[in-house]
Formats: structure tokens, sequence, C-alpha cells
């Protein structure tokens, strides 16, 4: 059983049985180009295939289902830039209860307009000046609602780590595995139930340049806090690691290397082009780290492209400025 002293590779496939059938087990996909240009077979999760768009329905999934029946009945908050929120408010509607979602006043309208068609209530912040996690904490007291939050929690993040373990069922054993670092849910999942698999396996975190709070945590031994990023990768503005994630990190991470807006928009329009997969900016960042070999050598790599939603409008714009 996780608890909040951490998360073990039997949660991830508890996680696993519980989502089955409800998470998509989604596809994984190759590329010639790819593999020639980097010189490893490579092999992309594709969870921007998920439901809500992103890796983070497996993690709300598994951690709404176990609430206990009177506390599921008064509903859910969480806090979000967008992914999670939506992922959320999905979860809440299959579970027959409702959500309230705190999320920045400049989220994509994208996500936003997802979270309310999912039937959730949208409550706004200004990611610059407020603290949000406060606010959702905040309301959840004042409603009695039980609070989910996208990614320092141990059935959270076991359920982000049920991507690994369907990888490593489909393709085999991985020299190396790469997914983007927001708050380090994912990448904690992943790396619990890998390096149990495949004890051998080096797990690399990717962060955006601008938002490098994991790799300077890391780097300092505790947890360091940033000013708030301003990057396109929104899903990884993050300011700091959360608690339970950073001690899962600190000791099983290889490391976490960094990305340039530029190299992500390359890897979204390689995405695109090659894969014929849209890639929103936060799932394109461990692509972008592949592509420009900043994971190293290795014979066989996974990668997790871990979200699409991004508009049309906004991805357009993307591309546009990086002809």
């Amino acid at each position: 059983m996780a608890t909040g002293q951490g998360v073990t590779a039997a949660d991830v496939r508890d996680a696993a049985a519980r989502i089955a059938g409800i998470a998509h087990r989604t596809p994984v996909a190759r590329s010639r180009t790819l593999e020639g240009r980097v010189g490893a077979e490579v092999y992309c999760k594709c969870e921007n295939l998920q439901r809500a768009g992103a890796f983070k329905f497996r993690g709300a999934y598994n951690a709404a289902s176990r609430l206990a029946p009177e506390d599921r009945v008064r509903g859910i908050a969480a806090y979000s830039s967008g992914n999670h929120a939506q992922a959320v408010a999905l979860a809440a509607r299959l579970l027959g209860t409702t959500a309230v979602i705190v999320m920045p006043e400049d989220a994509p309208r994208s996500k936003r307009d997802a979270v309310l068609g999912y039937g959730a209530e949208v409550v706004d912040y200004d990611r610059y000046t407020e603290d949000r996690a406060a606010i959702a904490e905040g309301i959840a007291a004042d409603r009695g609602l039980a609070l989910i939050p996208p990614y320092d929690h141990p059935h959270v993040i076991a359920g982000q780590g049920t991507a690994a373990l369907e990888l490593l069922e489909d393709v085999g054993e991985l020299d190396v595995l790469v997914a983007p670092v927001g708050g380090g849910g994912l990448v904690a999942g992943l790396a619990t139930i890998a390096t149990d698999l495949v004890p051998r396996i080096r797990v690399v975190g990717v962060e955006p340049e601008a938002g490098d709070d994991t790799k300077r945590s890391l780097e300092a031994g505790r947890r360091v806090t940033i000013e708030p990023p301003r990057t396109i990768a929104d899903g990884q503005a993050v300011q700091a690691p959360g608690q339970l994630t950073f001690a899962i990190n600190q000791r099983l991470l290889a490391g976490v290397v960094l990305v340039t807006d530029d190299e992500i928009r390359d890897a979204m329009r390689f995405a695109f082009e090659r894969l014929k997969l849209v890639v929103e900016p936060s799932g394109a960042s461990g692509l972008a780290a592949v592509l420009t070999g900043k994971v190293g050598d290795a014979g066989r790599v996974g990668v997790v492209l871990s979200g699409g939603n991004v508009d049309a409008a906004r991805f357009a714009e993307l591309m546009g400025s990086r002809a």
C-alpha cells in the first residue's frame, strides 16, 4: 500500500489493475528517421493519446477511485495548469461526483474549455502572484472536498508509473527511459517501476531551461524554489519539486537534462511531421532531449510523449515562430 513515506513497484502494479479498461493502454510509436538521427532504437510512449489528452488521467483516476464513498460524494478539489485539471474533471465525472479546479488565468483556452466540458467548476488565480495550493486547500476545507494534488500524492505517482509498466511489457528492457519533469510525479512513478523491472536502466528527467527547479534541487541535495518560469512548456512551469516526488527522484533518477524552448518547438515539429502526432510543448520536452543527444548513448531508449493538449491556433503559432 502506498503511504506518505513512499511509493513501491507493487503500488504501481495495483494502480495498473485499478485503471485497466478505463485508462487507454496507449500505443508505442517508432520512426526510422528518429532512430537514424540518434543512433539508437527509440520507443515513444504516446500518452498524448491518453484519455483527457495526457498521462495525468492515470494518476487522477487511481487517486479519485480510492476515495471513501462518503468523501467521494462531497466532491474533489484540485489545482493545475491544465492536464491534471482535465484528468480530475473527467475522473470525477466517471465516478459520479463533482470537481472544483483552481487554474491559472492564463491557462491555455483549450485546457480550460475541456475542464468545463467535463462539468467541473473553474476558479482562476494569477500564477505569478498567488499560491494555487493554498487557494485549493482553502476551497477544499470550506466545502468539505477531497483534495487531489497534481503530483505530490502517492496514488497519483503510482498511477503515472503505469505508463512505464505498459511500455516495458510491450517493448522489453530499455537502457534509458526519458520523461518530462514538472512537479516530478510522472518521472517518480516511472522510475519506481522501471528500476524494479530493469535495475540497470537509467531514468532521465527533462526540464525546460527556464524551469530547472528539479535539476537545481538534485544538485543542491534539497528542494529549491525558483521564480515562476516563463516557458512555452506550461505544464512544466513549476517553481519547486514536490516533497514526496523529490525524495523518490533523488534516489532513483540518473539525472535531469535541460532543453530550450526552441528545441521543444523542433521536437513538436518532428513529432508532427515524422510521427504524425500532435504533442504539446511539455509533452515534447523528452523527445527534444533525445533529438539533441542530451540523454547520452544507449541502444534502446524509451521516451514518454506526455501530453497532446494544444489547440490548433497555439500549435500553428508555435510552429510559425520556429520556421
